[in-house]
């Protein structure tokens, strides 16, 4: 009996051991992240810090009450008539972004032809520079899209900006000419364009083109 019995305090005394390391550890824990808070909290102007270490304290300047505020508001196009943008109109002019190839493609569409079936009117493709790189980045898998946009109905614009991102291109040339289509099936690019007034944006949609912002679009499917 008396073996059994200290093996049973030994157990104990394991027990009270790791229970107590235990405890010991999580005091530890809420201690550094207390020390952590305190660390954030101090500012580096505080009274506590060394004075050759302390920052000066920032000054707060008063606003003078007779002073001409400034604002600054974009100049607006004067093509547009409230929402409506009157440069916008036959032949229209489309600016082209890659996966919107990349989609055509895939549901079988001629662009040219299926653009003048959507609008009822000619329309001229523009292709930019970072367009072909970003479809020549694309690889050996693309090549028929690349083979689609050398044809020689589409229009070549020549970019002036470093890199093959086609993105920021396109929304700086619809900010700069509002004659542009933008034709895209990406949604980030959609939603900077919706911020920009008076450029429609074509995309696919049940296997056909569509197009929004535009009440002259006769050809569109309603969506």
């Amino acid at each position: 009996m008396d073996w059994k019995s200290s093996l049973q305090a030994d157990d104990c005394n394991d027990l009270r051991r790791a229970h107590v390391k235990g405890k010991a550890k999580k005091a530890r824990k809420i201690a550094q992240q207390r020390f952590a808070q305190m660390k954030k909290m101090i500012s580096q102007s505080d009274p506590r810090i060394k004075e050759e270490k302390r920052a000066l304290p920032k000054k707060k300047k008063r606003e003078d009450p007779h002073e001409i505020k400034v604002r600054e508001v974009p100049q607006a196009s004067t093509a547009l008539f409230f929402q409506y943008n009157t440069q916008l109109g036959p032949p229209y002019h489309i600016l082209i972004d890659t996966n919107f190839v990349n989609f055509s493609i895939k549901y079988k569409l001629d662009i040219i032809q299926n653009m003048m079936d959507c609008l009822y009117a000619k329309c001229i493709a523009y292709i930019t520079d970072c367009v072909v790189g970003e479809l020549e980045k694309l690889g050996q898998k693309y090549r028929v899209a690349l083979k689609i946009i050398k044809d020689p109905r589409f229009e070549r614009l020549t970019c002036l900006h470093k890199g093959t991102y086609a993105d920021d291109c396109l929304v700086q040339r619809v900010m700069q000419h509002k004659c542009y289509i933008v034709a895209t099936c990406d949604r980030d690019l959609k939603r900077r364009i919706r911020k920009i007034p008076g450029v429609p944006i074509m995309y696919i949609s049940q296997h056909r083109y569509t197009i929004e912002r535009m009440p002259d679009a006769y050809g569109a499917p309603k969506t």
